[in-house]
């Protein structure tokens, strides 16, 4: 059985469901048991559709449901004819779906498990072990965001930018048990962008592409932090790296930039270059500047700082971080990296040990930690 495949059927089976009369919550509940049901029943036979077996299952699981409400009777009337699963129009289910789960009112944990759930088709089960908590505590987050939908209109479109916002905070948690929610990202990615010709989800995929692909030597055997002027750039997969940037190419063509293009195009800059020393920095820069000018993100700063100190010195870097807050993440890190480029190696050493202290993960606080050591040693 193809799990993918069947991860893939979740939004138009959902939207048979809720065009029968079945309310979002109750549709999404009943493909639920049908995918833990088709995880079994299809590896001993694997039905000819798939879609239809899908259908027919929730649709009993649905009236099973209905049944045992308390307006039993009524209900029943109502849904008292079995229709054929007939032609479906993924498309237009799979949208509405994304843009329902990545609803405003949802906070963003919410929204990604629900995104996970409806959208992607994993089982309660999985996305609790890739968070790392109880089956029984993901079940309530998920509930609690159905119950927030619940009477919610779908008669306007909804923000595309929302949803990409959800899909890059998917891509960005860490791995962990058997779900890989980074090639779940991007496979929610290409299917949004399957139903949706927007050029910043095209930039949104671009950019999950090309980060992907130097994922391999991100990490030692041992779960060192690699940074990137050390990665052996043989690790990394040249194929997503072309996809990537032909996804990109052809968003940037449309003249309609956006942050995830910006993203993707510094990105590319950094994939396409031999070494540290062979990356176009003054274009860079320039990326940094557009990035700056379309989200005057803090952080998009912090990294135009870096890049700064690659073309202009790290002189220049260092006097442009001196109007940034020291209270961001990663402040300390970067300032560290000038100094030591600068020449000042005990300054150094005693702001990577600082940024030590305010790290993200233990594997980025061992690095800085292992960087002061290095340079107090030297």
């Amino acid at each position: 059985m193809n799990e993918s495949r069947l991860r893939e059927l979740v939004p138009a089976v959902i939207g048979i469901l809720r065009r029968r009369g079945a309310d979002f919550a109750a549709a999404e509940d009943a493909v639920q048991e049908a995918l833990i049901a088709a995880l079994t029943a299809w590896e001993r036979e694997p039905p000819r559709d798939p879609q239809g077996w899908l259908v027919a299952v929730a649709w009993r699981k649905f009236l099973d449901q209905v049944r045992a409400e308390d307006a039993r009777h009524h209900r029943e009337e109502r849904f008292e004819h079995d229709p054929a699963p007939g032609s479906v129009s993924a498309a237009d289910d799979s949208l509405e779906l994304f843009f329902l789960c990545a609803h405003p009112s949802l906070t963003p944990a919410s929204a990604i498990a629900l995104t996970l759930r409806a959208v992607g088709g994993l089982t309660t089960c999985q996305i609790a072990a890739a968070y790392l908590v109880p089956e029984a505590t993901m079940a309530q987050r998920i509930s609690r965001a159905k119950r927030t939908l619940a009477g919610q209109r779908l008669d306007r479109p909804g923000d595309v930018a929302t949803v990409l916002r959800v899909l890059y905070l998917i891509f960005n948690e860490d791995y962990s048990g058997d779900v890989d929610l980074a090639g779940e990202a991007i496979r929610l990615a290409r299917q949004l962008r399957s139903v949706r010709a927007h050029p910043e989800v095209a930039g949104l995929l671009a950019l999950m592409l090309l980060h992907h692909a130097r994922r391999a030597a991100r990490f030692t055997a041992r779960g060192a932090l690699v940074p990137l002027d050390a990665q052996d750039r043989t690790r990394w997969d040249p194929d997503l790296i072309e996809e990537g940037i032909g996804i990109l190419q052809a968003a940037l063509g449309q003249d309609r930039l956006g942050e995830f293009q910006a993203q993707a195009a510094i990105a590319a800059l950094h994939a396409d270059a031999a070494s540290t020393t062979e990356t176009d920095w003054p274009q860079i820069l320039e990326w940094y500047d557009e990035l700056v000018a379309l989200t005057d993100s803090p952080i998009a700063r912090l990294n135009r700082v870096v890049a700064l100190g690659e073309v202009a010195g790290p002189r220049g870097g260092l006097t442009a971080l001196t109007e940034l807050e020291e209270t961001l993440p990663r402040h300390a890190a970067v300032a560290a990296h000038l100094h030591e480029a600068d020449g000042d190696a005990a300054l150094a050493a005693r702001r990577y040990a600082a940024a030590a202290r305010t790290a993200a993960s233990t594997a980025e606080r061992d690095h800085l930690l292992r960087q002061a050591a290095r340079l107090n040693s030297a």
